[in-house]
Protein backbone atom coordinates (compact mmCIF):
# COMPACT_ATOMS: atom_id res chain seq x y z
CA UNK A 1 0.00 0.00 0.00
CA UNK A 2 1.29 3.45 -0.79
CA UNK A 3 1.75 5.96 1.98
CA UNK A 4 1.41 9.22 0.88
CA UNK A 5 3.41 11.95 3.35
CA UNK A 6 1.47 15.02 4.53
CA UNK A 7 2.76 18.44 2.93
CA UNK A 8 3.22 21.88 4.77
CA UNK A 9 0.84 24.78 2.67
CA UNK A 10 1.40 28.20 4.03
CA UNK A 11 -1.67 29.78 3.17
CA UNK A 12 -0.85 33.61 2.35
CA UNK A 13 -2.59 36.56 3.12
CA UNK A 14 -1.64 38.47 -0.40
CA UNK A 15 -3.52 41.88 0.44
CA UNK A 16 -0.85 42.57 3.40
CA UNK A 17 1.98 41.23 1.87
CA UNK A 18 1.10 43.44 -1.50
CA UNK A 19 1.13 46.35 0.70
CA UNK A 20 3.77 45.86 2.37
CA UNK A 21 6.54 45.08 -0.69
CA UNK A 22 4.81 47.39 -2.75
CA UNK A 23 4.88 50.22 -0.33
CA UNK A 24 8.71 50.28 0.47
CA UNK A 25 9.82 50.46 -3.28
CA UNK A 26 7.92 53.77 -3.60
CA UNK A 27 10.33 56.80 -3.12
CA UNK A 28 9.15 60.53 -3.63
CA UNK A 29 11.33 63.08 -5.80
CA UNK A 30 11.61 66.62 -5.60
CA UNK A 31 11.68 68.19 -9.04
CA UNK A 32 11.52 71.67 -7.16
CA UNK A 33 9.44 74.54 -7.45
CA UNK A 34 6.78 72.64 -5.22
CA UNK A 35 6.43 70.38 -7.88
CA UNK A 36 6.51 66.21 -6.49
CA UNK A 37 5.91 63.02 -8.06
CA UNK A 38 6.00 59.76 -6.64
CA UNK A 39 7.80 56.83 -8.27
CA UNK A 40 7.52 52.92 -7.81
CA UNK A 41 9.93 50.01 -9.09
CA UNK A 42 8.04 47.33 -9.53
CA UNK A 43 10.67 44.80 -10.54
CA UNK A 44 11.78 45.49 -7.00
CA UNK A 45 8.50 44.79 -5.66
CA UNK A 46 8.32 41.20 -7.64
CA UNK A 47 11.91 40.42 -6.20
CA UNK A 48 11.35 41.87 -2.84
CA UNK A 49 7.89 39.48 -3.02
CA UNK A 50 9.66 36.43 -4.59
CA UNK A 51 12.56 36.61 -1.56
CA UNK A 52 9.86 36.95 1.17
CA UNK A 53 7.92 34.09 0.23
CA UNK A 54 10.83 31.82 -0.68
CA UNK A 55 12.67 32.73 2.97
CA UNK A 56 9.37 32.59 4.54
CA UNK A 57 8.82 28.86 2.75
CA UNK A 58 12.38 28.01 3.98
CA UNK A 59 12.26 29.28 7.73
CA UNK A 60 8.49 27.64 8.15
CA UNK A 61 9.74 24.29 6.35
CA UNK A 62 6.97 24.26 3.85
CA UNK A 63 6.38 22.35 0.82
CA UNK A 64 3.80 24.55 -0.83
CA UNK A 65 2.42 27.97 -0.84
CA UNK A 66 -1.34 29.27 -1.61
CA UNK A 67 -1.75 32.92 -1.87
CA UNK A 68 -5.24 34.83 -0.98
CA UNK A 69 -6.59 38.14 -2.33
CA UNK A 70 -9.71 40.21 -2.31
CA UNK A 71 -12.33 40.33 -4.64
CA UNK A 72 -13.15 44.15 -5.77
CA UNK A 73 -17.12 43.25 -4.19
CA UNK A 74 -17.34 42.64 -0.39
CA UNK A 75 -20.41 40.75 1.33
CA UNK A 76 -20.00 42.50 4.89
CA UNK A 77 -20.73 45.94 2.71
CA UNK A 78 -24.21 44.10 2.32
CA UNK A 79 -24.87 44.18 6.15
CA UNK A 80 -22.92 46.89 7.22
CA UNK A 81 -22.51 49.70 4.56
CA UNK A 82 -20.51 51.92 7.15
CA UNK A 83 -18.11 48.81 7.44
CA UNK A 84 -14.42 49.98 5.66
CA UNK A 85 -16.27 53.32 4.61
CA UNK A 86 -13.12 55.19 5.82
CA UNK A 87 -10.53 53.37 3.82
CA UNK A 88 -12.44 54.44 0.28
CA UNK A 89 -10.66 57.52 -0.46
CA UNK A 90 -7.03 55.43 0.91
CA UNK A 91 -5.18 54.39 -2.40
CA UNK A 92 -3.00 51.41 -2.82
CA UNK A 93 0.52 51.22 -3.37
CA UNK A 94 1.56 52.63 -7.10
CA UNK A 95 2.64 48.83 -8.13
CA UNK A 96 -0.13 46.87 -6.06
CA UNK A 97 -2.01 45.74 -9.04
CA UNK A 98 0.90 45.30 -11.81
CA UNK A 99 2.69 42.90 -8.60
CA UNK A 100 -0.56 41.39 -8.04
CA UNK A 101 -0.98 40.35 -11.89
CA UNK A 102 2.61 38.82 -11.37
CA UNK A 103 2.11 36.91 -8.10
CA UNK A 104 -1.40 35.44 -9.43
CA UNK A 105 1.07 33.89 -12.43
CA UNK A 106 3.96 32.87 -10.99
CA UNK A 107 2.03 31.16 -7.59
CA UNK A 108 -1.22 29.24 -6.37
CA UNK A 109 -3.49 32.23 -5.79
CA UNK A 110 -7.39 32.61 -5.63
CA UNK A 111 -9.79 35.19 -5.22
CA UNK A 112 -13.43 33.76 -4.35
CA UNK A 113 -16.49 36.07 -5.57
CA UNK A 114 -17.68 38.88 -2.48
CA UNK A 115 -14.79 37.79 0.16
CA UNK A 116 -12.15 39.63 1.53
CA UNK A 117 -8.61 37.39 1.91
CA UNK A 118 -9.10 36.78 5.51
CA UNK A 119 -12.16 34.75 4.35
CA UNK A 120 -10.18 32.90 1.73
CA UNK A 121 -7.42 32.26 4.35
CA UNK A 122 -10.38 30.81 7.16
CA UNK A 123 -12.39 28.65 4.46
CA UNK A 124 -8.78 27.13 3.20
CA UNK A 125 -7.97 26.41 6.73
CA UNK A 126 -11.08 24.96 8.12
CA UNK A 127 -12.06 23.04 5.07
CA UNK A 128 -11.67 19.23 5.75
CA UNK A 129 -11.62 17.92 2.52
CA UNK A 130 -7.72 19.45 2.80
CA UNK A 131 -5.66 16.69 4.50
CA UNK A 132 -2.20 18.65 4.65
CA UNK A 133 -0.62 20.71 7.26
CA UNK A 134 -1.95 24.38 6.35
CA UNK A 135 -0.59 27.81 8.72
CA UNK A 136 -2.00 30.59 8.03
CA UNK A 137 0.16 33.62 7.66
CA UNK A 138 -0.79 36.85 8.44
CA UNK A 139 -0.19 40.08 10.44
CA UNK A 140 -4.08 40.60 10.91
CA UNK A 141 -5.66 39.46 14.05
CA UNK A 142 -8.98 38.56 12.81
CA UNK A 143 -7.65 35.88 11.58
CA UNK A 144 -7.25 34.53 15.12
CA UNK A 145 -11.12 33.84 14.90
CA UNK A 146 -9.94 30.73 12.85
CA UNK A 147 -8.66 27.72 14.48
CA UNK A 148 -5.86 25.94 13.17
CA UNK A 149 -2.23 26.46 13.08
CA UNK A 150 -0.55 30.48 12.61
CA UNK A 151 2.33 32.42 12.10
CA UNK A 152 2.80 36.05 12.34
CA UNK A 153 5.61 36.70 10.36
CA UNK A 154 6.24 40.39 11.88
CA UNK A 155 6.36 38.56 15.44
CA UNK A 156 8.81 35.44 14.47
CA UNK A 157 10.00 34.80 17.49
CA UNK A 158 6.37 33.02 18.87
CA UNK A 159 6.47 30.90 16.28
CA UNK A 160 3.67 28.99 14.72
CA UNK A 161 0.62 28.64 17.08
CA UNK A 162 -2.28 27.04 17.37
CA UNK A 163 -5.61 28.61 18.08
CA UNK A 164 -7.98 25.94 19.50
CA UNK A 165 -11.98 26.07 18.54
CA UNK A 166 -12.76 27.21 21.75
CA UNK A 167 -10.32 30.41 21.50
CA UNK A 168 -11.03 30.82 18.22
CA UNK A 169 -14.98 31.48 19.35
CA UNK A 170 -13.80 33.36 22.64
CA UNK A 171 -12.16 35.99 19.94
CA UNK A 172 -14.96 36.45 17.52
CA UNK A 173 -17.45 36.90 20.48
CA UNK A 174 -14.40 39.59 21.66
CA UNK A 175 -14.49 41.70 18.49
CA UNK A 176 -18.16 41.12 18.31
CA UNK A 177 -18.22 43.26 21.76
CA UNK A 178 -15.39 45.44 21.12
CA UNK A 179 -15.70 46.25 17.49
CA UNK A 180 -12.90 46.95 15.46
CA UNK A 181 -12.43 50.65 14.21
CA UNK A 182 -9.63 49.86 11.58
CA UNK A 183 -12.50 48.09 9.71
CA UNK A 184 -15.16 50.54 11.03
CA UNK A 185 -17.27 48.50 12.98
CA UNK A 186 -18.16 49.43 16.39
CA UNK A 187 -19.63 46.51 18.75
CA UNK A 188 -21.04 47.52 21.77
CA UNK A 189 -21.01 51.37 22.74
CA UNK A 190 -19.68 51.01 26.48
CA UNK A 191 -17.36 47.88 26.14
CA UNK A 192 -13.64 48.02 26.12
CA UNK A 193 -11.53 45.49 25.96
CA UNK A 194 -10.93 44.96 29.52
CA UNK A 195 -15.13 44.80 29.97
CA UNK A 196 -15.47 42.38 27.52
CA UNK A 197 -12.56 39.88 28.63
CA UNK A 198 -14.27 40.06 32.03
CA UNK A 199 -17.41 39.25 30.47
CA UNK A 200 -16.45 36.15 28.84
CA UNK A 201 -14.67 35.09 30.94
CA UNK A 202 -17.46 34.63 33.76
CA UNK A 203 -19.54 33.18 30.72
CA UNK A 204 -18.37 32.37 27.01
CA UNK A 205 -21.53 32.37 25.31
CA UNK A 206 -23.88 34.06 22.68
CA UNK A 207 -25.99 34.99 25.59
CA UNK A 208 -23.81 37.23 27.28
CA UNK A 209 -23.15 39.31 24.15
CA UNK A 210 -26.78 39.92 23.82
CA UNK A 211 -26.81 40.84 27.50
CA UNK A 212 -24.67 43.57 27.16
CA UNK A 213 -26.00 44.60 23.35
CA UNK A 214 -29.35 44.79 25.64
CA UNK A 215 -27.68 46.69 28.86
CA UNK A 216 -26.46 49.19 25.53
CA UNK A 217 -30.49 49.61 24.57
CA UNK A 218 -29.66 47.88 21.29
CA UNK A 219 -31.80 45.00 20.12
CA UNK A 220 -30.53 41.29 19.26
CA UNK A 221 -30.19 42.34 15.33
CA UNK A 222 -27.61 45.02 16.23
CA UNK A 223 -25.10 42.10 17.84
CA UNK A 224 -26.05 39.87 15.12
CA UNK A 225 -25.00 42.51 12.60
CA UNK A 226 -21.64 43.38 14.52
CA UNK A 227 -21.18 39.25 14.77
CA UNK A 228 -21.53 38.86 11.23
CA UNK A 229 -19.04 40.96 10.33
CA UNK A 230 -16.62 40.36 12.76
CA UNK A 231 -17.33 36.87 11.04
CA UNK A 232 -13.91 35.19 9.31
CA UNK A 233 -15.54 32.89 7.03
CA UNK A 234 -14.87 29.19 8.14
CA UNK A 235 -15.59 26.71 5.46
CA UNK A 236 -19.63 26.21 6.29
CA UNK A 237 -20.34 29.70 5.78
CA UNK A 238 -19.75 29.70 2.30
CA UNK A 239 -21.71 27.64 -1.10
CA UNK A 240 -18.62 27.65 -3.28
CA UNK A 241 -20.88 26.10 -6.03
CA UNK A 242 -23.46 29.43 -5.66
CA UNK A 243 -20.91 31.64 -4.58
CA UNK A 244 -22.72 32.67 -1.66
CA UNK A 245 -21.91 33.56 1.92
CA UNK A 246 -23.83 31.79 3.99
CA UNK A 247 -24.87 33.56 7.50
CA UNK A 248 -23.60 33.29 10.59
CA UNK A 249 -26.19 31.80 13.10
CA UNK A 250 -25.66 32.25 17.00
CA UNK A 251 -25.47 29.24 19.30
CA UNK A 252 -24.01 26.86 16.92
CA UNK A 253 -20.52 27.09 18.26
CA UNK A 254 -20.70 29.84 21.30
CA UNK A 255 -20.45 27.38 24.00
CA UNK A 256 -17.93 25.51 22.41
Amino acid sequence: MKVTSMSRVLLIDGDVMLYQNCTVVEVAFDWGDDIWTLHSDARAAKHLTDNWLAALKEDLNADKIEVAFSDKKNFRKMILPTYKYHRKSSRKPLAFHAVKEYVSEVYKSTVMPWLEADDVLGIWATDPKRKDEQIVVTIDKDLLTIPGLHYNPTKPDQGVIEIDDRTATYNHLYQTLTGDSVDGYKGCPGIGPVTAGRLLKKDQSWDTVLEAYSSAGLEAEDALVQARVARILHWEDYDQKAQEVIEWQPYQEANC
